[in-house]
């Protein structure tokens, strides 16, 4: 396995504990639909949260938050819509990003929520 595909599943281990611990209940995790995927399927507070999740181990090419493109939006909205048609009933759906920087003494993590597409 390459090392970014290392780094990226390490990074998704440790959201599902970072947002396991922020209040967050974890639906799925990898969830398919044709060539898309959403890295994480969450509900916290009757939201429903699709959660792109980037991990770095250095800001050489910039912050892991900074790699999320209008396309992988458009991808994931895509993923969503699928998700939604065969789970419905769900009033309140979000977008969210989960950055995490792992570094020598742990990882650094910064969610952002309610992402527009």
């Amino acid at each position: 396995m390459a090392n970014h595909n290392k780094t990226g599943k390490q990074g998704e281990l440790l959201a599902v504990n970072y947002l396991t611990d922020q209040g967050f209940s974890i639906l799925h995790t990898n969830w398919r639909y044709s060539r898309y995927e959403i890295d994480i399927i969450a509900e916290r507070n009757k939201i429903l949260h699709f959660i792109e999740v980037k991990t770095r181990r250095s800001d050489r090419y910039g912050l892991p938050e900074e790699s999320v493109t209008a396309k992988k939006f458009e991808n994931l909205s895509k993923a969503a819509e699928a998700f939604l048609e065969e789970n419905p009933g769900w009033n309140r759906i979000q977008y969210d990003t989960l950055a995490i920087m792992l570094k020598p003494g742990g990882a650094e993590y910064f969610l952002i929520e309610d992402v527009a597409l």
